[in-house]
């Protein structure tokens, strides 16, 4: 595997990423939390855009895989600025982000933020508003005076050790909240969701479907996919989907 490049930002953050060229518009993977560019889903839709002669992005937001920072110090807006420079200084024209988790989160951000660049949007699993709705909707009052007191909590995860979740990641979530304001995505929007997904729940799509205006929005449920979404079948869906919103299916 050829080494990673880096991006200074704007922050004073070092971004790892992997950037081939091609034909536009450019395919950007956005990840998960504390999930990497390493991760299956991002390696086969590279080669897979590597054999259409697509151009394509990958990157780790900061405080993941290679770039600079600690999981810990991280925030939804953190990521988000990382998510921008990595659009702007990387990119041209319009581009398809595909968001897999948080990441998806991050893919409404960026199109809340620059529409205009955005020729269609594919989901997978997303995550919407997850330290609002998922974490602190379901802290217990004991959770709730240990994030006050000690400034984070430790949650289990299916995935590996456990999740840091500081203070700081919950209130500055507050601030980046998409299901509660008017969100309009003006270009096609693919989503995929896993019933056996223990992470987000069929429920956190369809509320999805429901609140955003969008005039070409389709869910796809896949019976007893699970959050991965990584096996054969689903990534055959999520080639699929770039192609439906790139108009070339």
């Amino acid at each position: 595997m050829p080494a990673a490049s880096y991006l200074e930002t704007a922050q004073g953050r070092r971004i790892a990423y992997h950037l081939s060229e091609g034909q536009g518009p450019c395919v950007v993977f956005l990840g998960g939390l504390k999930s990497d560019m390493e991760g299956t889903k991002a390696v086969h839709l590279e080669a897979w855009a590597k054999a259409r002669g697509q151009a394509f992005l990958r990157f780790d937001y900061s405080g993941h895989g290679e770039s600079s920072g600690t999981f810990e110090e991280g925030c939804i807006g953190d990521w988000h600025e990382d998510t921008l420079e990595a659009v702007a200084q990387l990119t041209e024209g319009v581009i398809v982000p595909v968001g897999s988790s948080m990441g998806g989160w991050q893919a409404l951000l960026l199109a809340r933020e620059m529409p205009e660049r955005i020729k269609g949007l594919v989901t997978i699993a997303a995550a919407p508003d997850f330290t609002e709705d998922g974490y602190w909707a379901n802290f217990s009052d004991a959770q709730k005076a240990e994030l006050e007191s000690r400034g984070y909590v430790e949650l289990p995860s299916d995935y590996m050790e456990p999740y840091h979740i500081s203070k700081r990641m919950i209130e500055d979530g507050r601030k980046r909240l998409v299901l509660r304001t008017p969100l309009f995505l003006p270009f096609k929007v693919r989503c995929l969701q896993g019933t056996a997904d223990t992470a987000v729940s069929t429920e956190t799509a369809l509320r999805l479907m429901e609140h955003a205006t969008c005039p070409d929005m389709r869910l796809n449920l896949v019976k007893d996919a699970d959050h991965r979404f990584s096996d054969e079948a689903c990534l055959q869906m999520i080639e699929d989907a770039v192609l439906d919103v790139l108009g070339t299916a």
